[in-house]
């Protein structure tokens, strides 16, 4: 390596130092450190160390750096110019609805986590913190022996999850296990892209390594928490091996031909249905460690008189936004006050007056998503008035606690599931916040959206912005977060946004059940009824072959992966999984291609506000299931290939 190489590699692996990030109480990174050394020489600097290696961590409750937010087609934004939009306030970037809208490209990609930049940070970047933490940690003289070995064991974690982000969004990717010094030659430089096999064994024996060295739960809360776990670490690797047994990694045609230039494929040609066994036993696993360590369903157990729809919702509600609540088994340490934010407008005058951009609103598509109020998706529930659910009612004494009594708004939103109500705000919607002074939901004390033209929520309605669609997300709204009536405020409670909670490894484990069994049994079905006792519904077997139209889907292998699928869809809904899962079932071709459709919002009069329009219509193609590497890393290492079609 000549010397103006070698000066240029030096200068990359000290740049690391410039690094910043928007991480809380984990994003500590060391200032004007001139030497490695210098960065292990005691304990202190050491721990900052550490905490740069969790600062990289990608943020999921950004809705504009982590893509499946915006590019599951589950939200959509108002398209005006990002210089009106930071003039009100609010976030211009776009990167994530610039993939959806099928914008993403090779000379400067959206979300870009292999080099950095456009809404992603360069994971590679991270990578290289790790192992230099690895490297050097034994140079800290007055740090004791168990503390040096969590700290390693939490830094494998942290490079297992690094290399599992980049597997689902590139596929094959370089296995970065050590750094290159800085004497090696253009050769070790010039990495390959490993299969995605390999890379998933790689994660695996990571993540088996730790596991046991990693503590079962966090004790101190404020100081700890989003800080590794055991059972971060299993659910972590029941994921990884789901993803790989899914139809996408598994012998999937449209990457069969995909070979480097060494002559190796980079995706399994035949599909390996022994992959999902191995992926349930990671997922049983990965739930007996979670219920040992006190993990559960949340339940809502402050005992307020409430009523029974309420509570029911506070449920959904709290199972995402309760602070360290038992079901989240990994929450984000950064803040979730930008989703609130994003989630709150019109409430009716005197509850919010604060101006409030939204540029999260909900689809269409997701709200005809939720199931009846018997459990059954709405197109097949024989109790369902699926032909006329664009026609209007009005609210009943009966429905007084999830809309607003006497008003009238479209059929699609009566007679629907708790979720439905606890994730969504529509134009009649209620919701109840405990402010500290009210603990009831009697109707005088419920905050109410009205969301047509003129009215407090909708188009000119006094905010800066509102709802494209006529939906916007509850599901983010603390009980907790509340309104200051006497001036125009909101108080944000902060809690943890999660990466992994109990009910998606419960609803994970009951696909694998599914895959590896020629039928559905009672065993796939007790992990779905779980999640829906819950959301306050009756089992499957009672639920299809009372209501639905279809009652045999619950007896065939085939018609239960279908409901799996749309339970997972549903209550994981808004929270960044469904582009990922769409992504793994190679369903989103099928899905992402639809039309974006919402209400008439620009109509004040409810005849012509309930009119269904179609807003965009976004670009899906089979080259988007892999994001593209960019041109530049192409052109610096002709040991890449490109992912198809890019």
């Amino acid at each position: 390596m000549n010397m103006n190489k070698k000066i240029k590699y030096s200068m990359m692996v000290l740049s690391v130092w410039c690094l910043c990030s928007c991480a809380d109480y984990l994003d500590v990174v060391p200032d004007n450190i001139p030497v490695i050394d210098h960065a292990f020489n005691n304990r202190t600097m050491a721990e900052r160390f550490l905490f740069t290696c969790y600062s990289y961590l990608p943020d999921p409750a950004n809705p504009h750096g982590f893509p499946s937010f915006f590019a599951s087609h589950e939200f959509w934004m108002i398209n005006i110019p990002a210089m009106r939009i930071a003039m009100l306030g609010g976030n211009s970037d776009t990167h994530a609805w610039n993939i959806a809208r099928g914008f993403q490209n090779t000379n400067s990609p959206y979300c870009n986590y292999w080099d950095g930049g456009r809404g992603g940070q360069n994971l590679f970047v991270a990578l290289r913190d790790c192992n230099i933490f690895l490297e050097n940690i034994h140079k800290a003289v007055d740090l004791n022996e168990k503390e040096r070995e969590l700290w390693i064991a939490e830094v494998k974690f942290l490079k297992a999850f690094y290399h599992f982000f980049l597997l689902r969004s590139y596929g094959p990717i370089p296995i970065i296990d050590k750094n290159i010094p800085v004497s090696g030659n253009i050769d070790e430089v010039r990495v390959y892209r490993e299969p995605v096999e390999k890379v998933a064994e790689y994660i695996v024996s990571l993540l088996d390594e730790v596991a046991e060295e990693l503590p079962s739960y966090i004790v101190l809360e404020t100081k700890d928490m989003g800080r590794a776990t055991k059972p971060m670490a299993l659910a972590l690797k029941a994921k990884t091996l789901t993803l790989i047994a899914s139809p996408m990694f598994n012998g999937n045609p449209y990457y069969q031909d995909m070979k480097d230039n060494r002559g190796i494929h980079l995706f399994p040609t035949t599909e390996d249905p022994a992959k999902w066994q191995a992926a349930a036993l990671a997922i049983e696993e990965a739930i007996e460690s979670a219920h040992e360590a006190g993990h559960g369903l949340y339940y809502y157990d402050r005992h307020d008189p409430l009523s029974d729809e309420t509570k029911a919702k506070l449920n959904i509600r709290g199972s995402v936004t309760e602070r360290w609540n038992k079901e989240i088994i990994w929450g984000s340490s950064r803040s979730s006050n930008h989703l609130q934010r994003l989630s709150v407008i019109g409430f009716g005058t005197g509850h919010i007056e604060e101006n409030i951009l939204t540029t999260m609103s909900v689809t269409l598509d997701v709200a005809e998503r939720y199931y009846s109020k018997n459990g059954v998706p709405i197109e097949e529930c024989k109790d369902f008035d699926y032909n006329n659910r664009y026609q209007t009612g009005i609210v009943g004494a009966d429905n007084r606690f999830l809309m607003l009594q006497g008003y009238e708004t479209a059929n699609l939103h009566f007679n629907r599931e708790p979720r439905f109500y606890a994730s969504l705000f529509f134009d009649g919607s209620a919701i109840y916040m405990y402010s500290g002074t009210a603990s009831t939901d009697n109707p005088s004390t419920m905050h109410y959206s009205r969301m047509k033209r003129g009215q407090h929520g909708g188009l000119g309605g006094g905010n800066n912005g509102y709802s494209i669609t006529g939906y916007i997300p509850q599901k983010f709204l603390n009980v907790q977060t509340y309104t200051i009536d006497a001036y125009p405020s909101l108080r944000v409670y902060r809690y943890a946004f999660p990466y992994i909670r109990l009910a998606d490894l419960y609803l994970m484990y009951a696909e694998a059940l599914n895959e590896i069994k020629t039928a559905p049994d009672n065993e796939v079905c007790f992990w779905i009824n779980e999640v829906r006792t819950r959301a306050s519904l009756k089992g499957v077997h009672e639920s299809w072959t009372q209501h639905s139209s279809r009652p045999d889907k619950v007896n065939t292998q085939v018609g239960m992966r279908e409901i799996i699928r749309r339970e997972r869809l549903i209550e994981l809904s808004l929270e960044g999984e469904a582009y990922w899962d769409l992504l793994r079932w190679k369903e989103a071709e099928n899905v992402m291609n639809r039309p974006i459709r919402g209400w008439t919002v620009t109509e004040e009069n409810t005849g012509d506000y309930y009119n269904v329009r179609v807003i965009e219509t976004p670009r899906f193609g089979v080259r988007d299931y892999l994001m593209p590497i960019s041109q530049g890393s192409m052109d610096r290492n002709n040991n890449l290939i490109q992912n198809p079609m890019w």
